[in-house]
């Protein structure tokens, strides 16, 4: 038996009378745009954001006693800035005796370890390196 039903593509009613009291949801492109000029300030928000260090990067740099200095810092953060934009995802950065992985992406140091520790070691999963 053939089925007779029809369906239409629903469509939101709108009122027609501008004096309505009722508020009229609308979708239109200025509310798509906005959400892309959100997610476009976030992006570059994301992108200028100071690296950080993971749990495992804090505790490497505490056992070995090494520290950054705020230029170093500075340095760091232009270090990975570069990167990102070359398109860089794990690299190796290389910073006054220090070696560290960083995932660019997320701008995190994921490990640190010192020039004697770094020469004993293979770097793996890494895309790129950086010496400073």
């Amino acid at each position: 038996m053939a089925d007779s039903s029809i369906f239409f593509r629903t469509q939101p009613l709108l009122p027609t009378d501008s004096h309505s009291s009722v508020p009229v949801a609308r979708t239109t492109q200025s509310s798509a745009s906005d959400t892309f000029a959100q997610i476009l300030a976030q992006t570059q928000q994301r992108a200028s954001k100071e690296v950080t260090f993971s749990q495992h990067a804090q505790q490497r740099l505490r056992d070995r006693s090494l520290t950054l200095s705020p230029s170093d810092l500075t340095k760091l953060n232009d270090t990975v800035d570069r990167m990102s934009a070359k398109g860089a995802r794990e690299s190796l950065i290389y910073l006054n005796q220090i070696a560290l992985v960083v995932s660019v992406a997320n701008r995190t140091v994921i490990t640190a370890m010192d020039g004697t520790s770094a020469k004993d070691n293979i770097f793996t999963n890494i895309d790129s390196a950086a010496i400073l």
